[in-house]
């Protein structure tokens, strides 16, 4: 860490689940655990179906939102047929950001070996807001959060980090 402050980032949540409730949410808890825990602000929660168009929508809302940074989903990043997150995300990005399913998989690897190569965990940005795919279960959470983005997500952490480039994330659209 360096001599710079603590920035808090404001993060919204989104549970992607057909069978999930707010009192069985445990990937959302643990999310909203670990960002509150590294000072974050949580911005907003919900809950969605494995619904492309539903998911999408909820993504371009909080993108819409000048209170909201960060969306955090969990859910849907699988292979079956009701796995539906990455492409919902796609259809909302405009820069993936391509590592971070890469430095996912490693970290999983550590993990649960070979097993990793099932997830299709993705990120990307989309109107300065940064977007972020998780698997479903409340260990992917864990790791995703605990070994990239309580680091990307804080601005002391060098040599760089999300946070710091956050402010140029829609400098194409500044006057000149």
């Amino acid at each position: 860490m360096t001599d710079r402050a603590f920035l808090p980032c404001r993060i919204a949540v989104l549970t992607v689940s057909d069978t999930r409730t707010p009192d069985d949410d445990r990937s959302g808890d643990t999310l909203v655990e670990r960002l509150e825990g590294a000072g974050h602000l949580l911005a907003d929660r919900a809950i969605t179906r494995d619904d492309r168009a539903d998911i999408a929508g909820k993504l371009r809302e909080w993108c819409a939102d000048p209170d909201i940074d960060v969306v955090i989903s969990t859910g849907g990043t699988g292979l079956t047929g009701r796995d539906v997150t990455v492409e919902a995300h796609r259809d909302v990005y405009q820069k993936e950001i391509d590592a971070f399913g890469t430095v996912f998989t490693l970290v999983s690897m550590k993990k649960i070996g070979t097993s990793a190569v099932q997830s299709r965990a993705c990120a990307g940005v989309a109107h300065g807001t940064y977007l972020f795919a998780l698997p479903g279960s409340p260990s992917a959470c864990r790791d995703a959060w605990d070994e990239i983005l309580v680091h990307q997500l804080d601005f002391r952490h060098k040599p760089c980090n999300f946070v710091e480039i956050m402010p140029r994330l829609e400098e194409h659209l500044r006057r000149k």
